[in-house]
């Protein structure tokens, strides 16, 4: 069964970044965290109470009120790098156990406990502040290559949530637009771009956009490249 393996809240801290802090730092708590819908993008606000979001521009609102990441492939990366990673680490607030996040499709929805409901919207794109975090060499051309992004979600039902709560996939659109589909078109296979258009209804106006005109993104450069 599908579960939280940890819930990971924010604080801020001070990074060698162009942001100058970062609410990336997340902390894992035994405590339930009540999650809502946050507004839109640029309110400071994360969907977890007490999270920090420093970057306000390109990080938090509706649509990326929840960032959740695969237990199982944080260990694909501790074996790939050679060294533990604690949960929360890559700055997910939801780290999941037998959930395969990257094969989620966009629009699905997940029910966390008795409450709350959230919907996958999009793969997380990596930033120059998260290159500076994990200070490694060609960490973002090594993440963008894996593909496993990690997956944004929307908070459709409020509620709290809490360390080993079950996780149930209620909802999966018929289409066939997953989180790694969305994430390799937006980066390495633009071809693959108008085809996230499947899943219009559910993607961001950001995004759409790009498939429409087919628009890949230009990452950021890594500092030490």
């Amino acid at each position: 069964m599908a579960l939280v393996q940890s819930v990971n809240v924010g604080v801020r801290r001070l990074i060698r970044a162009k942001s100058g802090s970062t609410g990336i730092h997340k902390v894992p708590t035994s405590e339930p965290v009540t999650v809502s819908a946050p507004g839109p993008k640029g309110s400071g606000a994360s969907g977890l109470a007490g999270d920090v979001i420093c970057d306000t521009r390109h990080h938090g609102g509706d649509d990326q009120a929840v960032y959740a990441y695969a237990r199982e492939d944080l260990d694909w990366w501790q074996a790939e790098l050679g060294e533990p990673l604690r949960s929360g680490v890559f700055g997910e607030n939801l780290t999941t156990v037998d959930l395969d996040v990257t094969e989620a499709r966009i629009g699905e929805t997940w029910r966390i406990g008795d409450r709350v409901v959230l919907q996958v919207t999009s793969p997380r794109i990596p930033c120059a502040t998260f290159a500076v975090w994990m200070n490694r060499k060609g960490w973002l051309k090594a993440f963008t290559r894996c593909a496993r992004p990690g997956a944004y979600l929307r908070v459709l039902a409020a509620g709290d949530i809490r360390v080993a709560d079950p996780v149930v996939v209620e909802f999966r659109p018929n289409h066939g637009v997953t989180v790694g589909t969305t994430f390799r078109a937006l980066t390495l296979e633009p071809e693959l771009l108008r085809g996230l258009l499947e899943a219009s209804e559910y993607l961001d106006e950001e995004i759409v956009r790009r498939a429409t005109n087919r628009e890949p993104l230009v990452l950021f450069e890594d500092v030490d490249d």
